[in-house]
């Protein structure tokens, strides 16, 4: 039998000068949403496959890692972080009248298919905010990621800001079924004006109603998106939501946020469970968005605990991506020094290490054998991009 001793598609090793980076993005990141008085959570890394059923809404059962433990119960490696926090926070957390933020960070698992060339781990950091239900605490999320991506090293970016209920209302009144929902969702996503147009009228009959959805492929841009909206229809619901927009909006200008905000009306998210804002981010450098959330108002009573809530996550490894193509990454950590010792000074090297570790510096001890000679030493220091080298050796 062949032995297998390199990674999986679809994951990969992070070490060095690259992993360093990561971890100090992580670092920043965090403290960013701490600042908005975020409390941390970590949920397991697998759970039960109900915490990610159909029902719920969110990554197809085909892209799950799925396997047993020894009662026979299928459990599922975490593919989401939304439906875990949302489970603990039903349980641990909700039932008074004040909201709840929340925050983590770990890996996600999804089985993409190999031809999409995407990683199947992924690091993410995120927030939720559960039981409040306004524009504020939309709002607020939105502003947390902007500064998030601020704090990253990103100078150029945008959160294209769309909402779940416009669609949904005017497909209700269409009275779309569920496979009709799901294909007309992708073809908006994909701007496919002359899919939408062929879907509709093949429903429906109807070529105003076609125009109608069709229209949704060009709702993105600024503020005017939002008048341009309001004027396709009178339903309700559906001006609710641009108002809700609106509302948002002025809000966003408050935080000072809003030149890193723009609207796309046809913005539909694969998550099931997004009932009100949706909002992604996006930068050059990367293909997918760095920043994804929305609000989900449904999905705590699915573990028994009716509350409104909002959230998003940030993918590191698609911010990392972004920043190093932008060469707009920050280093990591500059405390790091090497201190090269012979034998002879090895009392004096040890004890040098120490006290500069109590103030906060990072040593790394480098024994000069017979087997490298110091210059190998400083080269190595050099290529490690210490801040300092210090020579304890024989004149």
């Amino acid at each position: 039998m062949q032995r297998i001793l390199h990674t999986p598609e679809g994951v990969r090793d992070i070490y060095s000068r690259e992993c360093e980076r990561k971890l100090t993005l992580q670092d920043r990141l965090h403290a960013v949403i701490k600042s908005y008085g975020y409390r941390d959570i970590e949920t397991p890394t697998f759970e039960f496959f109900d915490v990610f059923s159909k029902e719920i809404g969110t990554i197809p059962s085909a892209e799950l890692y799925k396997f047993f433990d020894r009662e026979g119960n299928t459990l599922v490696l975490r593919p989401d972080f939304t439906p875990p926090v949302a489970r603990a926070a039903s349980k641990y957390f909700l039932g008074g009248r004040m909201p709840v933020r929340l925050t983590y960070l770990g890996q996600v698992f999804i089985n993409n298919s190999s031809y999409q060339g995407r990683l199947k781990e992924t690091t993410q950091i995120g927030g939720e905010l559960m039981g409040e239900d306004s524009a504020d605490a939309d709002a607020e999320m939105v502003a947390l990621a902007v500064q998030m991506l601020q704090a990253s090293g990103l100078e150029e970016f945008q959160i294209t800001l769309g909402h779940a209920g416009f669609f949904h209302a005017l497909a209700q009144e269409a009275d779309f079924d569920a496979q009709v929902i799901l294909k007309l969702k992708e073809l908006i996503n994909s701007k496919n004006t002359f899919g939408v147009d062929k879907l509709v009228c093949a429903q429906t009959g109807s070529k105003s109603l076609a125009n109608t959805f069709a229209a949704l492929t060009d709702l993105f841009g600024t503020e005017e998106v939002l008048a341009r909206a309001e004027a396709l229809t009178d339903n309700p619901q559906a001006l609710a939501a641009v108002e809700r927009l609106r509302e948002i909006w002025e809000i966003l200008k408050l935080y000072g946020v809003e030149k890193y905000v723009s609207f796309d009306l046809g913005m539909l998210s694969r998550y099931m469970y997004y009932t009100g804002i949706i909002f992604r981010g996006y930068t050059y450098g990367t293909g997918d968005a760095v920043i994804k959330g929305g609000r989900y108002d449904n999905l705590l009573g699915y573990f028994g605990q009716d509350a409104p809530a909002v959230g998003f996550v940030v993918v590191v490894d698609q911010l990392l991506s972004a920043l190093s193509r932008q060469k707009a990454q920050q280093e990591g950590s500059a405390d790091h020094c090497v201190i090269l010792y012979d034998e002879a000074h090895r009392s004096e090297a040890v004890h040098r290490a120490l006290e500069l570790r109590a103030n906060g510096k990072n040593v790394e001890l480098v024994l000069v054998a017979p087997d490298r000679t110091p210059e190998d030493c400083r080269e190595y220091a050099k290529a490690a991009n210490c801040e300092a080298v210090m020579e304890l050796l024989r004149v």
